[in-house]
């Protein structure tokens, strides 16, 4: 505990707040626990009585740049322990009209300059569990964001889905309907770990259903794995991932167990339905463990957290939204990002339908982000690929707010270095193995430190957000 209450008590005016634990197994012991990247960070709200100027004004900006469009689904059949994105209970009588209401939520501003100008080059139907849908509905929705987005010639569609309840009629009108891409939420094939987290499909059906996408050899295949899970062992970790390999997917995500206040996995935990997850300490080696078995198969790491065995999964999506891309937000709880604003579409889904039924914009929150936010989102994405061009990223600090804002990161990156987080060649930042486990953490340190001192340095950016940094959280 001793990294969180230093930072506790030095501020956001200390550098030394932000470095790493020197030591001798970085992996384990550069930082007290993993953190997110704080979405908020730098932003302002717009207030209630600005918001519909405000939107006025984002519906008539063009898009530059990158795009990417999300739509979302709402819904789930049950809560799964571990899971922070739960909405709404599923019910099947729910669907039509649900799809109804996406389709006019695309086709309400097709016309508008930040839908029409511009390509998209990815759409995610993420959720909820777009896959619990009918496969009728499904298609309209992914037809319509054909029929009403001006997509890329080779824009990456994806549908996110569980194995439970996705069967080869709706796979069928997915692809039917343009989606090249689908992203199913495996977590684990151990059924023991699978039964106790509110899982519903066996490994023997999971496997049989990835097969089956892979022979059909339509769309690129990807799944997501979990690491920390309670009573999981680096043998089941490593047993998973030999499993997924085995099925001839295009790729996987390797994400580590986050304990999210409000999952019923605190409480399980609490009441002794489970051990406790895997120590903090210990993250790291499952890290490594995963990195090296998919290393041993010849996987490559084109982010720190996703791998492709083959050059068909370009994870698209994931990789241009965390680097800032405009993003054309459809469905209740979805969030976007147009002309330097993020915006939320309204969670409440009665509110919601009666919203778009009436023809209105049914968004409820606008945050505007900092300005030099793209600098920002570019540094983020920059960690979030392993490797960021620190000459061009000091370059720019300084053109913002002159030589000594632009070098204050350096003391910060080198002493990263010295902890075994990073290398330093050639004006590029190399983040190695533990550094990609603590990206995540060092992209929220730097961030941080990148504000504090515009924030201090320039008197007109007061109004940036200069949040200092927490006791560490798992």
């Amino acid at each position: 505990m001793h990294q969180a209450r230093r930072t506790d008590e030095a501020g956001a005016a200390s550098i030394e707040a932000y470095f790493a634990t020197e030591t001798d197994d970085p992996l384990a012991g550069a930082f007290a626990g993993k953190r997110a990247v704080h979405p908020f960070l730098g932003m302002r709200p717009v207030p209630d009585g600005d918001r519909p100027a405000t939107w006025a004004a984002m519906r008539t900006a063009r898009r530059d740049g990158k795009s990417v469009a999300y739509v979302h689904v709402p819904f789930c059949e049950n809560h799964c322990l571990f899971c922070g994105f739960y909405q709404n209970p599923w019910r099947a009588s729910d669907g039509p009209a649900y799809a109804d209401a996406v389709v006019a939520d695309l086709a309400r501003d097709r016309d508008a300059p930040c839908q029409a100008s511009g390509p998209v080059h990815a759409v995610y139907f993420g959720g909820g569990t777009p896959s619990a849908l009918a496969g009728r509905d499904l298609a309209r929705m992914i037809e319509a964001a054909t029929r009403y987005l001006p997509l890329a010639g080779d824009c990456e569609i994806t549908v996110e889905g569980r194995v439970h309840g996705f069967d080869d009629d709706k796979v069928a009108a997915c692809l039917g309907a343009g989606v090249n891409r689908f992203s199913i939420g495996v977590q684990s094939f151990d059924e023991r770990l699978r039964r106790r987290l509110g899982r519903k499909a066996g490994r023997r059906e999971i496997v049989s259903f990835l097969e089956r996408l892979v022979a059909g050899d339509r769309a690129a295949i990807v799944i997501d794995l979990i690491y920390g899970l309670p009573e999981q062992s680096l043998d089941d970790l490593e047993a998973d991932i030999r499993m997924a390999a085995a099925t001839g997917i295009d790729g996987l995500d390797l994400y580590s167990l986050n304990l999210i206040p409000g999952t019923p996995l605190i409480p399980a935990l609490e009441r002794g339905k489970f051990s406790r997850p895997v120590e903090p300490g210990r993250l790291g080696s499952y890290f490594e463990r995963g990195s090296q078995v998919l290393a041993a198969h010849r996987w490559e790491g084109i982010s720190t957290s996703h791998w492709r065995r083959t050059t068909r999964e370009r994870n698209l999506y994931n990789l241009l939204v965390k680097t800032g891309a405009s993003c054309l937000a459809f469905g209740s709880g979805a969030g976007g990002f147009l002309d330097g604003r993020s915006y939320r579409v309204d969670r409440d889904l009665g509110r919601y339908l009666a919203t778009v039924a009436a023809g209105e914009a049914p968004v409820t929150h606008i945050m505007a982000q900092a300005p030099h936010h793209t600098l920002l989102n570019a540094i983020k994405g920059g960690m979030e690929s392993g490797r960021l061009d620190i000459a061009q990223a000091t370059a720019a600090l300084a053109e913002i707010g002159g030589a000594t804002i632009g070098a204050a990161i350096q003391p910060l990156l080198e002493q990263w270095r010295r902890a075994g987080l990073l290398r330093l060649s050639d004006g590029w930042l190399e983040l190695t193995l533990a550094g990609r486990f603590w990206q995540v953490s060092m992209t929220q340190r730097l961030i941080e430190w990148i504000n504090h001192n515009i924030d201090a340095g320039i008197p007109s950016a007061r109004t940036l957000s200069t949040a200092k940094p927490t006791g560490e959280t798992v």
